[in-house]
C-alpha cells in the first residue's frame, strides 16, 4: 500500500517554525484582502464625498470667490507642497514609523538652496541643493533610528530642533529673496499648462510615482510588511533596518522637493517655512486611512487628505472665519477619523 505524503500526515507547524498567515482561521465576517480593499475603497468615496460636500458650502457661502478659475488653481497650488510632504510622510507611517521634522527639514532646504552663494548656480543649483539637503536630512533621521536604536519620535524631534536653529543661523532671522528668473517664472500664469500650474504637475507625478512605489513594487510590500510585523519581516528575510533607512531617505527626498516649489511659489526663502507642516501631513495620512500603528496605508487617501484641509483652509479664509475655529475644525476631523479607524478594525476581528 503506498503512504500518504509527508504533508497530509502533518497536522501543526514544525518546533521552531513561525506559522504564516495561512494557519490564521479564516474570518467568519468575510475578511481578508478583499475585506480590506472594500475598506479603504469605501474609506476614498467617503473622503470624495466630504470634499464634495465642503465644495458645496464653498460654493454656496462664497459663490463667486470659490469658484473662481484662480481660486480653484490656488487650492491645488497650496495643496501641492504639503501633498508632496504627506507622501514621503505616508510611506514612514505606514512601517510603523513617525517623522516630526519635515517640517524643519522644508524649511533647511529652502534656505539653503536660497542662499546668494548658491543662487549664483542658477536653476540647476537651487533644485540640486535642496533636494540633496533634504536627503542629508533624512539619511541622518534613518541612520539614528535604523543602526542607532533611537525612537522615531525622538530621533525626528531632535532633527526637527536642529534643523530650525540651523535654518536660523543660516538666514539671520532674515528673508532671502530669490532673484533667479528662470525659478520665479513658474509661479507665474505663463507657465501654466492647460491652465494647471506647474506644481501641481510636480505634485500628480510625485502621487503617481508613490502609487506604484507603494502597490506595484517589492519595496512597497516590505513597507507594508515591516510595518505590519517587523519581527516576522526579518524572519522572511527582509532586512528591516535598511528598509527604514531607504524610507526615512524618501521622507527627506519628498520635503526637498516639497522646498524647491515652496521657493517658487513664495519667491523667497525664511526658517519659518514649513512650519506645522508635520501636523498637517500626518493630520492628512491619518484621515486618509494610514495607521499609526503601521501596516496599512494609502497613498490615494492621503492626498484625498490634503485636498480636504486645504479646501477648508481656504473656505474658512474666504469666509474671514478666525484661525481657532478652523484649528478646532480640523481637530474635530482627526478625532473622527481616528474612530472610524478603530471601529473598522474592530469590525474586521469579529
Amino acid at each position: 500500500m503506498t503512504q500518504p505524503a509527508p504533508s497530509a500526515q502533518h497536522h501543526g507547524p514544525e518546533k521552531g517554525t513561525v506559522p504564516g498567515p495561512a494557519a490564521a482561521p479564516p474570518s467568519k465576517q468575510g475578511g481578508g484582502p478583499r475585506a480590506l480593499g472594500l475598506r479603504v475603497d469605501v474609506r476614498n468615496l467617503s473622503l470624495l464625498g466630504v470634499l464634495a460636500v465642503l465644495i458645496a458650502v464653498g460654493g454656496i457661502t462664497e459663490p463667486d470667490a470659490f469658484l473662481d478659475t484662480g481660486n480653484l488653481q490656488l487650492i491645488l497650488t497650496q495643496s501641492s507642497v504639503i501633498g508632496v510632504v504627506t507622501v514621503g510622510v505616508t510611506f514612514v507611517i505606514i512601517s510603523g514609523g513617525i517623522d516630526l521634522s519635515v517640517g524643519a527639514m522644508v524649511a533647511l532646504a529652502s534656505v539653503w538652496a536660497t542662499t546668494l552663494a548658491t543662487q549664483e548656480y542658477g536653476f540647476a543649483g537651487i533644485l540640486f541643493t535642496a533636494v540633496v539637503v533634504g536627503l542629508a536630512a533624512g539619511l541622518v533621521n534613518g541612520l539614528l533610528i535604523s543602526y542607532g536604536g533611537m525612537v522615531p519620535f525622538i530621533a525626528t524631534l531632535a532633527m526637527l530642533a536642529s534643523a530650525r536653529g540651523l535654518a536660523l543661523q543660516i538666514t539671520d532671522g532674515k528673508t532671502q529673496i530669490v532673484t533667479v528668473q528662470s525659478v520665479l517664472d513658474l509661479g507665474l500664469p505663463d507657465s501654466y499648462v492647460l491652465g494647471i500650474p506647474p506644481l501641481v504637475l510636480v505634485f500628480a507625478a510625485v502621487t503617481v510615482a508613490g502609487w506604484l512605489i507603494l502597490n506595484r513594487t517589492t519595496f512597497g510590500r516590505r513597507t507594508v510588511a515591516v510595518g505590519g510585523n517587523a519581527e516576522a519581516a526579518r524572519l522572511a528575510g527582509i532586512d528591516v533596518r535598511r528598509q527604514r533607512l531607504y524610507l526615512y531617505l524618501l521622507s527627506g527626498l519628498c520635503c526637498g522637493i516639497a522646498a524647491f516649489m515652496l521657493v517658487i511659489l513664495s519667491g523667497s526663502g525664511q526658517n519659518t517655512n514649513g512650519n506645522l507642516y508635520e501636523l498637517d501631513a500626518i493630520a492628512a495620512a491619518i484621515i486618509g486611512g494610514t495607521l499609526l500603528s503601521g501596516g496599512r496605508g494609502t497613498i490615494v487617501g492621503s492626498v484625498l487628505g490634503v485636498l480636504v484641509f486645504t479646501t477648508i483652509t481656504n473656505i474658512f479664509a474666504l469666509n474671514n472665519l478666525q484661525s481657532d475655529v478652523q484649528q478646532i475644525a480640523k481637530g474635530a476631523i482627526i478625532v473622527a477619523a481616528v474612530l472610524v479607524q478603530r471601529r473598522t478594525l474592530r469590525g474586521g476581528e469579529t
